[in-house]
């Protein structure tokens, strides 16, 4: 009885033993089962095979993920998967999708998910899900994400927070109001566009080749330093300024369909560019290359944005990238070496050449340079107007870009070479001469020398019409129609001046003046002795009386008239400006095209200035006088300037031929003030019949009370006569057989010609009155 109640015992047992195994290993599989509620999406899992690339492994092989057959996905086999693309599969749930751990690459575009946490797959690289309902993206702890195309969507809000390795968005086509662009540093390509954006910075990302943002309601974009950055399609927005100045590699631009009213592309970008501007009639100035202006003037043009300025002034560095070279330049007038307590070389000019091209630049007065160049080979020649009385240390300057750091820093050295005495005066009328109305003159004085001098200045004026109102400062001497001044210890290079006011007199007055009447000055400066060029110790200003003015002029002040002898030496020019505008103008420049026919630009000096400024010489005949951040003023009382520069006519010209100059005035981004043309003729007093020294020897020259005239060889006099340089005699000797004296002490210091007729015709010699 026991033995059959155990044997069945233990048959009962083992049957209940078995049938736990059974249940557990059935369990066990039923839990490696993922649950797919979506038929779509469990449909499109179980078609993946190694033809049908549904599903990747590793290697970017198909796979077939339902490896068992049995219709179900196992949580092992969605660990095998690395890439997925389930495209156009009407999925609108991804309920399971949580198990594909291990996937790299994910697109389900074309599809109908609203909601998508891809959090949960931290080794993606790529997703794709444009196309969708999405009105939700997760993107948290996407490390390694380089691809998103999430264009055709719902999306209002898209975070890109933490994507450090994000490479490539395409975001375009969906209702997103802003994009943060913070923790992207590698980011690449960006389409937003047909997004209701209204304003957009992605500066400083140096990786961005591709900005693709039209159709937004963008007011504002900001791509500064985004230095590779070669296609920009902004069009169809409400963008009012746009600065692609540090973007270098730009040549695909479209911003068609704006409210422009500035664009700045001075990015050294000049070839094979393509930019579209269309549609923005609000444009007021765009800001460029120097090797563009021909290009995008002519874009304006046939736009017909005649309210357009198109100019480089923006800026006055290389636009793209550029480099500088800077240093000092000092006076060492005691010849022991240059330091700093040695003054400072003013204005210093320097030649730079790289390659075939040569342009100059010439410093302000603070003694410092700093000139920004682009990259390539630079000589550097500083160049001094009289190159005999001084020795420069270096001579010249080699500088290679980007081999050599930037900023590179040099300083020159200017000492004496031998004694050379040389100095040099010219009348400024600050303000025109108007009948009844006080004016200003500014007499500027200078050593051009390398020895310190000590003497005079005077100036000589028609006592008659002109009344004196102040002089700062106030004169030493005074006599009737000429003040002066006396000064001492001028050093080499040092520049004085003296402020006189006069007034003038009016129509009622006896003597009248009237418009049109010319007001006649002459300066002098001593020592003329010893001095090497004693031509420009004297200067005659012929002022035209005038009603009204235009407050932005150019004026040669060697008049409209001028004799014959400064063929080949210097005339000086005035140009004024004021503005008239209604806020103050931060940069100015006055541009002039020198006529290389008429004047050798090589001789160029500026000379006086109201404010800082420095000069750039380029294109062979372009001046261009800058004063950066010059914050001009517009109230009435302080809002002029004005600009001075000698050059020499070429010694080709000749009796007869007119030279004329005009300068473009540019008050920060408006349209230049195009100034009066400032003509002068060469007109001889009368053609000479023979050569005045081969009859004749005048002395002393310069004369201070006797002009001694000596007859040479056989010749009859028949008169004399004394002119000024403005053309009028100031003494007439009409019989003058037996004369060989004349007396000029009552003349005014200052240049004169003396004229002689004779049985053999009539000649002039040039003399100076001391």
């Amino acid at each position: 009885m026991i033995s059959i109640y155990l044997i069945t015992l233990i048959y009962e047992m083992k049957k209940l033993y078995f049938l736990l195994i059974g249940f557990c290993l059935f369990g066990s599989l039923n839990a490696q089962l993922i649950d797919i509620p979506d038929a779509n999406f469990k449909k499109k899992l179980l078609e993946a095979s190694a033809d049908s690339y549904i599903a990747t492994n590793g290697d970017g092989k198909g796979i077939k993920i339902d490896s068992n057959n049995d219709n179900e996905i196992q949580r092992d086999e969605a660990l095998a998967v690395q890439g997925l693309r389930l495209d156009g599969a009407g999925i609108s749930n991804f309920d399971g999708l949580e198990y594909f751990t291990n996937i790299r690459i994910l697109e389900f575009s074309w599809n109908k998910v609203t909601s998508f946490d891809a959090s949960k797959f931290t080794f993606l690289k790529e997703l794709n899900c444009f196309g969708n309902e999405l009105n939700n993206l997760n993107l948290n702890s996407l490390q390694n994400l380089e691809t998103l195309n999430c264009y055709a969507n719902k999306l209002e809000t898209l975070d890109l927070s933490g994507l450090s390795t994000l490479k490539f968005l395409d975001c375009n086509n969906n209702s997103i109001t802003q994009l943060v662009f913070v923790d992207n540093p590698n980011i690449g390509y960006i389409n937003c566009s047909v997004n209701p954006i209204k304003s957009l910075d992605v500066s400083g990302h140096t990786k961005l080749v591709s900005l693709l943002c039209t159709m937004n309601d963008l007011s504002a974009i900001d791509v500064s330093n985004c230095t590779k950055l070669s296609e920009l399609d902004c069009s169809s927005n409400k963008i009012t300024t746009l600065d692609l100045s540090s973007c270098h590699n730009l040549f695909q631009f479209n911003c068609n369909f704006n409210l422009l009213e500035s664009l700045f592309i001075k990015n050294n970008f000049t070839t094979n560019y393509n930019y579209y501007i269309s549609f923005n009639p609000t444009l007021k100035y765009i800001c460029v290359d120097e090797d563009e202006l021909l290009d995008i003037q002519s874009k304006v043009n046939n736009l017909l944005y005649t309210n357009c300025v198109v100019n480089s002034y923006c800026s006055f560095t290389p636009g793209g990238i550029f480099y500088t070279i800077k240093g000092k330049s000092k006076l060492d007038i005691d010849n022991n070496g240059c330091t700093v307590n040695d003054a400072v070389y003013k204005s210093l000019k320097f030649k730079i050449t790289i390659g075939t091209n040569t342009g100059n630049f010439i410093s302000d007065t603070s003694g410092n340079y700093s000139m920004p160049v682009q990259g390539g080979t630079h000589t550097i020649t500083p160049i001094i107007e009289n190159p005999n009385y001084f020795n420069i240390s270096p001579t010249s300057l080699n500088v290679a870009f980007p081999a050599q750091t930037s900023p590179y820093s040099q300083d020159f050295c200017v000492t004496p070479n031998g004694i050379h005495n040389d100095l040099e005066v010219v009348i400024l009328p600050l303000i025109p001469a108007r009948p009844g109305f006080d004016t200003t003159y500014k007499i500027i004085y200078k050593n051009k020398g390398n020895t310190s001098q000590s003497g005079s200045v005077s100036l000589t004026f028609n006592d008659a019409v002109l009344d004196y109102v102040s002089a700062t400062p106030v004169f030493d001497n005074q006599i009737t129609n000429k003040l002066s001044w006396d000064y001492m210890n001028l050093q080499p290079f040092e520049t004085r001046e003296i402020t006189v006011t006069l007034n003038v007199n009016s129509p009622m007055q006896t003597p009248a003046v009237n418009n049109g009447d010319r007001l006649s000055f002459n300066a002098l400066i001593t020592p003329v002795t010893g001095d090497e060029k004693p031509v420009d110790n004297s200067f005659a200003l012929r002022q035209i009386v005038v009603g009204s003015f235009d407050p932005n002029d150019k004026t040669c002040l060697e008049g409209d008239v001028i004799t014959p002898e400064l063929i080949g030496e210097y005339v000086h020019y005035l140009i004024r400006f004021e503005n008239t505008g209604s806020y103050a103008a931060e940069n100015i420049v006055v541009k002039d095209l020198i006529d290389l026919s008429k004047f050798d630009i090589s001789t160029l000096v500026p000379t006086k200035a109201s404010h800082e400024f420095v000069t750039k010489i380029s294109d062979g005949n372009k001046v261009e006088f800058i004063f950066e951040n010059i914050n001009l003023p517009f109230d009435d009382a302080t809002n002029d300037g004005y600009i001075t520069f000698k050059i020499k006519t070429l010694p080709t010209l000749a009796t007869g031929d007119s030279f004329a100059n005009e300068a473009n005035i540019y008050f920060d981004y408006n349209f230049p003030i195009i100034t009066n043309k400032a003509t002068s003729t060469f007109k001889t007093l009368a053609i000479a019949d023979f050569e005045f020294l081969d009859y004749f020897s005048v002395y002393p020259n310069p004369v201070t009370d006797i002009l001694n005239i000596e007859t040479r060889k056989t010749i009859e006099l028949k008169s004399i006569s004394i002119y000024d340089m403005l053309g009028q005699i100031v003494i007439g000797v009409p019989n003058a057989q037996n004369i060989s004296k004349v007396g000029v002490s009552k003349l005014s210091t200052g240049n004169y010609f003396l004229k002689i007729n004779t049985d053999k015709g009539s000649s002039s010699f040039k003399f100076i009155k001391h």
